[in-house]
């Protein structure tokens, strides 16, 4: 019995390590510096995050989200994040092409339908094995 019972509270341990789900925020300036992030995003689309000034519209085209995760199994959390983080660029950049936009504004965070707008940073959320960003932006076409 005490056999078992040891097992037992090892498991939950156990469980309760993998069932880790940090969220935080993190820079974007890091990020975009990050994994050739600024080159692979190109110049053809500019972002803007939160209430940054951005030109004057000539179109909207509609706000989209995106939800990317990635392996962040034997990553650093800044690192998974980072990684994750261009993943969700990468889609707001090819929605905007595909929808003939120039320019994604007002991109904010969305981690778990929670939306919080900043120009500095992004949030992250982070377990044992997946990272996870989501953003949501509105794809425009600037004059």
């Amino acid at each position: 019995m005490r056999k078992f019972i040891i097992t037992f509270l090892a498991c939950l341990i156990s469980f309760s390590v993998f069932a880790r789900d940090d969220v935080g925020d993190y820079s974007i300036k890091d990020a975009l510096a990050a994994n050739t992030a600024t080159e692979r995003l190109g110049k053809d689309v500019k972002f803007y995050f939160g209430e940054q000034k951005h030109g004057n519209v000539a179109h909207t085209f509609g706000t989209y989200k995106t939800n990317k995760k990635t392996n962040a199994f034997n990553k650093s959390d800044r690192e998974a994040c980072q990684w994750v983080f261009l993943s969700a660029m990468l889609a707001l950049r090819d929605r905007a092409i595909k929808e003939g936009g120039n320019a994604v504004v007002n991109i904010r965070s969305f981690y778990k339908s929670k939306l919080t707008s900043s120009t500095k940073t992004f949030r992250c959320g982070v377990g044992a094995v997946v990272a996870g960003v989501a953003l949501k932006g509105t794809v425009v076409k600037l004059k």
